[in-house]
């Protein structure tokens, strides 16, 4: 049980941190992670970008127009598809305004890496990894429930 209790506490902590970037650079929580989830990716149409974040495309019309207003992506034509737009992340801006906000974080994660040696990390690492494939699959499962009409 007290392991669950340090996950839901990491998690609530990685929540907080990643909130108090965000508003540092003028976004919501949301809006800090699918701009995340669109600069690891690259451009992205507004759909590939909803199906990305599973967030709704009236949802995703929002927060692209939000993202765009601040400067950090920009909407280009799809130069394969000419009636197709792509979301295209501005990684400059993002450079200059956000990494400086991780580099703190970043030399105390590798400080606290450096201490495990290469079977306690390749352990961490499937940890991490089978955590990512739940959460996902998790979410998808909540999201799939809310969209069904209820009879």
């Amino acid at each position: 049980m007290a392991n669950l209790q340090l996950g839901r506490e990491l998690s609530a902590r990685t929540l907080m941190f990643h909130a108090a970037i965000a508003q540092k650079v003028g976004l919501s929580a949301t809006e800090h992670k699918a701009l995340d989830l669109l600069s690891r990716a690259g451009a992205l149409t507004a759909g590939q970008l909803a199906e990305l974040t599973g967030l709704t495309t009236g949802a995703i019309t929002g927060l692209i127009d939000r993202l765009e207003k601040v400067g950090f992506v920009k909407r280009e034509k799809d130069p394969n598809d000419r009636r197709k737009v792509v979301i295209q992340p501005m990684t400059e801006k993002m450079e200059r305004e956000m990494t400086p906000l991780f580099a703190s974080m970043g030399a105390r994660m590798e400080q606290l890496l450096s201490r495990y040696n290469a079977q306690e990390l390749a352990l961490i690492n499937d940890f991490v990894t089978q955590s990512i494939t739940i959460l996902q699959e998790e979410t998808t499962k909540l999201q799939e429930a809310t969209s069904k009409p209820e009879n």
